[in-house]
């Protein structure tokens, strides 16, 4: 492509590039979590835009650089306004910038949301097999019933291959029944069961994904969860501070999950030091990590959510979109050199 061209992947194309790509995808996350984890990156914390006297509104920028056979920069840019439900609209939306390490030229420009969605479910749907392990695991609870915890429920799905129902809860029960629908049409033969309050799933279900908008922690006692039960704590606010220091803690990046008043944040203000974290997802990838404090412990992931991952799906549906022809690709879309206009 020339380089005063610019590549456009709309919301349809990434969705169609990416479907049935599960297990690539997660592959993919594994190589960006390596990459990171041997330095071959750089990511700065994420900034995020807030409102005045608005606490649940935000915009954030993920800026990053992959290297190994990424060799891509870029930016991912996304809203979370979680208001827009009620209108019929998506909490989230995203676009992805894309830029050349050679000379820093934008090459393309994507649909984010998916992307966004896909590799935290992949984040997810990773950590759930490294930490499970060779135990088998029939029944997965999910908490906070958005696309999040759909795209979670797919890929969690197409790995750990016993799993065979969901126990799922969300605040307004309509939603609750609006997910449950569209699980059975889109996974088939799962058994769904529709939980009344939080203390239901918790208590029922051996892993469970906890991905709402909550802002501040509302969840202050696992004690009714079953010994060894695994809690994917996407949404990162949902547990309070004591229950992050009881449990068996792994997280995606400690600095950047240490920030921005997540639970282990609030953990970490509590305590002063970061010791109550066991290791980083990459050092399991390493076989790096120290060892689990015990077989009985709830264990505790926590992706703050990494921008190499949305780079890493970015460049791969970039790809695809190349070899398919999908996209549209604008025509000089950069000036002229100043010395030349």
């Amino acid at each position: 492509m020339p380089k005063d061209d610019i590549l456009l992947l709309s919301g349809g194309e990434v969705a169609s590039l990416l479907s049935g790509r599960e297990i690539e995808i997660i592959r993919t996350v594994k190589l960006a979590y390596e990459a990171h984890w041997r330095n071959n990156s750089a990511l700065p914390h994420s900034t995020f835009l807030r409102f005045p006297d608005d606490e649940r509104n935000r915009i954030i920028a993920l800026p990053a650089y992959l290297g190994e056979g990424f060799a891509v920069a870029g930016v991912k840019w996304i809203s979370s306004f979680p208001g827009n439900v009620g209108a019929g609209v998506d909490r989230a939306s995203a676009i992805i910038a894309l830029n050349s390490v050679v000379d820093g030229r934008p090459e393309a420009i994507l649909e984010g949301s998916i992307i966004s969605a896909k590799r935290t479910a992949a984040s997810a749907a990773l950590a759930a097999g490294l930490i499970s392990d060779e135990k088998v695991i029939t029944k997965l609870g999910l908490i906070g019933l958005g696309l999040i915890n759909y795209e979670i429920a797919r890929f969690i799905l197409a790995t750990l291959r016993a799993v065979n129902s969901f126990i799922v809860y969300d605040l307004d029960a309509s939603r609750a029944k609006q997910f449950a629908r569209k699980c059975r049409d889109e996974f088939g033969d799962i058994e769904i069961t529709i939980a009344p309050n939080v203390e239901t799933v918790l208590r029922n279900s051996p892993m469970i994904s906890l991905a709402t908008t909550a802002v501040k922690p509302h969840i202050h006692d696992c004690s009714m969860c079953s010994p060894g039960t695994v809690l994917l704590h996407v949404s990162l606010r949902d547990l309070a501070p004591e229950v992050i220091l009881s449990g068996d803690n792994i997280v995606d990046d400690i600095d950047h999950v240490c920030r921005a008043q997540t639970s282990v944040h609030l953990a970490e203000q509590l305590t002063g030091n970061r010791s109550f974290i066991r290791c980083a997802l990459g050092d399991m990838l390493a076989g790096n990590e120290a060892g689990r404090r015990d077989d009985d412990s709830i264990v505790v992931f926590s992706p703050f959510g990494l921008g190499i991952l949305d780079l890493a799906v970015s460049a791969l549906a970039r790809t695809l979109a190349r070899e398919l022809g999908l996209g549209v690709t604008i025509p000089s879309f950069f000036p002229q050199s100043w010395m030349n206009r």
